[in-house]
């Protein structure tokens, strides 16, 4: 078994190598603009999962999974060739979640920015019901003792 350092190194080499069979080797036309964005190798070597992003709708992004389905041999092929293990992993790609994750959390925020902008505007005319101090201090507590040993 291999050591975890080894195999993010070889898992960085295969990003590189599969990115640039994509561009130069594939010339499948249902293949998108696919950027590879993460690589990650078991710590045995046998297994590489490459996670991808597609730029356009959902249509390009199925036909860019099926075009990466049906390269899976030629791309393992090519990373045979260039990396110096005795096996040549097996190569599984998986749609990266990240930028639609990303847009909605940009939308979670813009969303939580007008609220707060709302809860602004309604406290500006805003008045305290008991004044801008409601809670009892020391000196009101001294004041209300010596009121009370007053009237004894």
């Amino acid at each position: 078994m291999a050591d975890a350092a080894r195999a993010a190194r070889l898992a960085d080499r295969i990003k590189v190598i599969v990115a640039q069979a994509l561009e130069r080797r594939i010339k499948d036309p249902r293949l998108g603009f696919i950027t590879v964005t993460d690589a990650r190798v078991t710590n045995d070597l046998q297994h590489a999962t490459l996670y991808y992003t597609v730029y356009g709708d959902e249509t390009q992004r199925e036909d860019t999974a099926q075009a990466l389905e049906s390269a899976k041999g030629i791309l393992r092929a090519e990373v045979g060739k260039n990396i110096t293990a005795r096996l040549t992993p097996t190569l599984t790609f998986v749609a990266d979640e990240i930028p639609a994750d990303a847009a909605r959390l940009e939308e979670l925020l813009r969303t939580a920015r007008e609220k707060d902008a709302q809860v602004a505007e309604q406290a500006q005319g805003a008045h305290y019901a008991a004044g801008e101090d409601a809670y009892r201090t020391a000196e009101d507590d001294d004041a209300a003792g010596t009121e009370n040993t007053s009237q004894a």
